[in-house]
């Protein structure tokens, strides 16, 4: 059995921002789980996670609740609270409707995006080919996911950017355990989707995003299990 002793050093966040405490409790415990700093599967042990956190053991006990009503940690009866284990249906479901969400807006991103909005675009590509070459999985990650997320908002579309934003987190949990093997291929994929941005090519930008989403869908898919 897992338990949370023994956490990656720096993988704890400061709990600095105000707030409820119970508020900053969870969305530690969410960028934990999220980056999988605490696995799919590992046992949270109250007091080793308040511990950790530098807090008491209530806060964190309601933001365990909270993570198990938001489908992010399991609470068994008599055994205590885990890391939920995302099932295949449960993956292929979610990236299937992130693939529908990100290929309208690369298409709305190609009738709309101005020059500035195509150069952060570069230079987020640029830091994660570089994060890439410097085998940084965790700085891909985050890198991959600001490159998204800019394309989202280029997209000028309030409502899809609500939507991507509710399945955005757990994009991130499924794309970790795939990042160092989607790689350099994923950046070159976001290449494409640039130039095709650029050219104010829609329905090119529509083909190439929905054929990268599907890719790290497939990627995770057919990933190594441990």
């Amino acid at each position: 059995m897992f338990s949370t002793t023994g956490l990656p050093q720096g993988a704890v966040p400061k709990l600095e921002r105000p707030g409820p405490l119970r508020d900053r409790v969870y969305e530690a415990l969410l960028e934990l789980i999220t980056t999988r700093a605490l696995q799919p599967g590992q046992h949270l042990v109250e007091s080793e996670l308040a511990g950790h956190l530098g807090v008491s053991r209530q806060p964190v006990r309601e933001a365990l609740q909270r993570l198990n009503t938001d489908g992010w940690v399991d609470l068994r009866p008599a055994q205590g609270a885990f890391v939920h284990e995302p099932t295949e249906a449960e993956a292929d479901q979610l990236l299937t409707v992130r693939t529908l969400l990100e290929a309208e807006a690369a298409r709305l991103a190609a009738t709309g995006a101005d020059r500035a909005g195509i150069e952060v675009l570069e230079q987020l590509c640029a830091e994660g080919e570089r994060a890439v070459t410097e085998d940084d999985v965790d700085g891909a990650v985050a890198l991959n996911a600001r490159f998204h997320a800019k394309v989202m908002e280029l997209a000028g579309n309030t409502v899809l950017a609500e939507l991507a934003a509710q399945v955005d987190r757990r994009v991130r949990w499924y794309y970790t355990p795939v990042a160092r093997q989607r790689g350099r291929q994923s950046w070159i994929e976001h290449r494409e989707l640039i130039a095709a941005i650029t050219d104010g090519d829609g329905q090119r930008a529509t083909e190439v995003m929905r054929a990268h989403t599907e890719h790290t869908r497939k990627t995770y898919h057919e990933r190594p299990r441990d």
